[in-house]
């Protein structure tokens, strides 16, 4: 007895142990990443040849992803300047992140949902939200300037990663409804060292939750590096243990990002389950206007950096296609001027409603707590002794 149930026991073993390299479940190559970045476009703007089974975007989808980068860019600047001028009170630049930015945003129908965080303004500004709305969290105004059911974009977010369980749960929501929306999550390096996005992937793998967790490999972690953040080789193969099917690509290559991001979306509208997608981008800036980036990188990797400009190289590449002309490139940063004319005369000009103290309860939860109800009487009585 005790040998046939040693017998049954081995066979079972057998039957559920991994796969070795002879007889590998095929379902983990439908997980594992590209072995190097996706790429249409080299950084001299010159076309290189795709991986098999990649296609690039239509021209009339990337003369507007360039018209858009240009316009982002510009307003970046914008509210960089404002950021010294005293108009903001603090700015994280995505300034050679625009091929991220815009690429996301193009990859979503209007019905779909975005979860940015702080560094992600460009992309709500190409979503087509208000910019001096976009702006009111950085200036220190409210928490979240929009409405975020109105324009299906949450509110941005400051702590690291909470945002991708907030995605999965309203991708959840979504495939529960019966709708076929799909959510997108951007998320930074540092981010992937956080405990929810670990937590994030793996529910939204179970559930099959449609859901694209986009990072932004931007090399740094405020100060901190890539190679003291993690020894995996990729970001992207962080989600093969999770069961996400995960992609790498040439963060700076719109025409990539735009054709591997459209792929992992349909995937997820089509009920394939949530996808990881790694952009290889680089922040030309600093973390933010109070980080000082000369204390722990050097000018030298800057300057490589700047070689792969995201813009420079779309543009290259579609005047090479004949798809863009001088006359077009002078209308796009004649737009450009005008935009960041509005952005200036909007955050120039003083608030209409200014927040108050008791702004503080207000947006909080949609029924207070009795911790929060005694807060708030309590700032009321201060308040009122103190105009008596």
């Amino acid at each position: 007895m005790r040998k046939t149930a040693r017998k049954t026991v081995r066979e079972a073993a057998r039957k559920t142990a991994p796969a070795t390299g002879r007889d590998r479940n095929p379902a983990v190559d439908e997980l594992l990443p590209s072995a190097v970045p996706v790429r249409f476009v080299a950084e001299d703007g010159t076309a290189v040849e795709p991986p098999a089974g990649r296609t690039a975007p239509a021209d009339g989808e990337l003369l507007d992803a360039y018209r858009r980068m240009v316009l982002g860019r510009r307003f970046d600047r914008q509210a960089t300047a404002l950021t010294r001028q005293g108009r903001l009170a603090v700015y994280p630049s995505s300034r050679g992140q625009e091929a991220c930015q815009i690429g996301g945003v193009l990859a979503l129908r209007d019905a779909d949902w975005l979860f940015p965080t702080y560094r992600d303004s460009v992309a709500l500004v190409a979503r087509g939200l208000d910019p001096a709305e976009v702006l009111t969290l950085l200036q220190g105004g409210w928490h979240c300037g929009y409405d975020p059911a109105a324009v299906r974009v949450a509110p941005q977010c400051t702590p690291l990663a909470t945002q991708t369980l907030h995605a999965v749960g309203m991708a959840e929501a979504l495939r529960r409804k019966g709708e076929d929306g799909v959510v997108m999550a951007f998320v930074g390096d540092g981010g992937t060292s956080e405990g929810d996005f670990h937590e994030a992937l793996n529910y939204a793998a179970v559930r099959k939750a449609p859901v694209v967790f986009f990072v932004q490999n931007n090399r740094y972690a405020i100060s901190v590096p890539l190679a003291k953040q993690t020894a995996a080789p990729a970001l992207a193969y962080k989600g093969v243990g999770y069961g996400v099917r995960s992609e790498q690509v040439d963060g700076n290559d719109l025409v990539a990002v735009l054709s591997v991001l459209a792929s992992a979306v349909e995937y997820a509208r089509s009920g394939g389950g949530p996808s990881l997608v790694e952009a290889h981008t680089y922040r030309m800036d600093a973390h933010t206007n109070a980080d000082d980036a000369t204390r722990y990188r050097e000018d030298g990797e800057v300057e490589r950096w700047e070689a792969a400009d995201p813009l420079a190289r779309l543009e290259t590449y579609l005047r090479g296609r004949g798809v863009l002309d001088d006359a077009e490139v002078a209308a796009a940063h004649e737009a450009a001027e005008a935009f960041a004319a509005g952005v200036r005369d909007a955050l120039n000009a003083d608030p209409e409603h200014a927040p108050g103290p008791m702004d503080l309860f207000e947006h909080v939860f949609a029924e207070p707590t009795p911790q929060l109800r005694e807060q708030r009487d309590l700032l009321a009585s201060e308040l009122a002794a103190e105009e008596d």
